[in-house]
């Protein structure tokens, strides 16, 4: 494979309602079924994340595009021509699993918003990733309208026209509609070939790199021998920089030791080593910011396992923002019908979506369009970058507004 398509140029992220077809779609292009998560095959639905890489193919010659596709070969057994390669965060859909999906898309570049035509539009979880969408400043989208093959042509047409209604005024107001049936393949290689012409976001390569871990995992089967054990393994999406095997590496937080004085969990940062850097099953001597990413360190396998890890940043020793226990936000309100009209409370419990992990917080003070929060547990944030803000109404929590931290 060319040098430039051993590395991710795209994150792509599946957003949409509940039981619409996210994690199918996501098979139909990478092959690859992400629900693996023992709770998500028990009940039939994403619960935790799900990643896979895949490289978009071209048919035919540089002139002339007869399909895409994610095969290594064309129908007519040509090799097909690799053009680009994305990594897919296969986000869950319902309610109470609102803040995993936020915690992906803070690291998506672009998002295939999925829409079943099965179902009037908007659904409540389709209006609320909307909501997101807009709120991250996430501007390439393409929406997959499916289930298509389940319903009449009227039917089809009025959910297309449901669809392009509720999109009006957003900030994918413009994007492309595409009736797909994942189960068939038909439609798969027209998303492909929008995805293939997506524009790749600008990566900083030259600031010391940063990385927010989106899962943490032991790669040792049970009952491997002690001399063959690896060190635990953190993935996620390098946001700025670059990592190379051999780096002395520090992640933040790092791990719980004792509490404070104010009976706060006081923490110490984890100092290892990058013992290899792997883009789904290729190894890599340097890794740069753009797609997902797995690096192996030394360190016991006991401290990654189960996505220990996720929501903490990775970068080089001392490089990395301070780790705070407190929070300034800019904070802009979601424009919501559905929601009460209410001002923040001292003391009022905030869920809040910061990289990609959840945190709670406890409103200190609000003025005017700034938050004061103090959180649970500590973090480590950088400057100027977007926090989720869900508030818990009728004991549910809800998506209610975004804010940027203070520099």
């Amino acid at each position: 494979m060319e040098n430039n398509l051993r590395q991710s140029q795209l994150n792509v992220g599946t957003l949409g309602h509940v039981d619409h077809g996210k994690t199918t779609l996501t098979y139909a292009i990478t092959h690859i079924w992400t629900d693996v998560h023992s709770e998500s095959v028990k009940r039939s639905m994403t619960i935790k994340l799900g990643y896979s890489d895949a490289t978009i193919r071209m048919c035919g010659d540089k002139n002339v595009v007869e399909a895409y596709t994610t095969d290594a070969k064309c129908a007519d057994g040509r090799e097909a021509r690799p053009v680009r390669r994305i990594s897919m965060l296969d986000a869950p859909g319902h309610e109470t699993l609102m803040a995993t999906a936020i915690a992906g898309s803070n690291i998506i570049d672009a998002a295939l918003f999925v829409i079943a035509a099965t179902e009037p539009v908007p659904m409540p979880q389709t209006k609320e990733h909307l909501m997101l969408i807009n709120s991250l400043g996430i501007r390439n989208a393409i929406v997959v309208q499916t289930k298509v093959d389940i319903v009449g042509r009227e039917r089809a047409v009025k959910s297309y026209e449901q669809i392009k209604h509720f999109l009006k005024g957003s900030s994918i107001e413009n994007a492309k509609i595409i009736p797909v049936m994942p189960n068939r393949n038909v439609n798969v290689d027209v998303v492909l070939s929008e995805l293939a012409n997506l524009p790749v976001p600008e990566r900083d390569t030259s600031s010391a790199p940063a990385m927010y871990i989106a899962r943490s995992f032991d790669v040792n089967r049970p009952g491997t021998k002690i001399k063959d054990v690896k060190g635990g393994v953190i993935g996620g999406s390098i946001i700025r920089g670059k990592f190379k095997v051999g780096d002395e590496i520090e992640i933040r937080p790092g791990i719980s030791t004792q509490k404070d004085k104010q009976k706060r969990e006081t923490y110490e940062p984890i100092i290892t080593r990058v013992e290899s850097l792997s883009a789904d099953r290729d190894r890599l001597d340097e890794a740069i910011a753009g797609g997902l990413i797995a690096i192996g360190t030394d360190l016991d396998p006991a401290m990654t396992k189960a996505d220990t890890l996720v929501g903490q940043m990775v970068g080089h020793v001392g490089k990395l923002p301070e780790v705070t226990y407190s929070l300034d936000l800019k904070y802009e309100s979601l424009n919501r019908d559905d929601l009460p009209k209410q001002a923040f409370k001292a003391e009022e419990a905030l869920l809040l979506g910061i990289g990609t992990g959840t945190n709670v917080g406890y409103v200190k003070s609000a003025k005017k369009n700034t938050l004061s929060i103090e959180l649970r547990h500590a973090a480590c944030i950088d400057k100027a970058a977007k926090v989720s803000v869900l508030r818990n109404f009728s004991q549910r929590w809800r998506l209610a507004g975004y804010g940027t931290a203070s520099a």
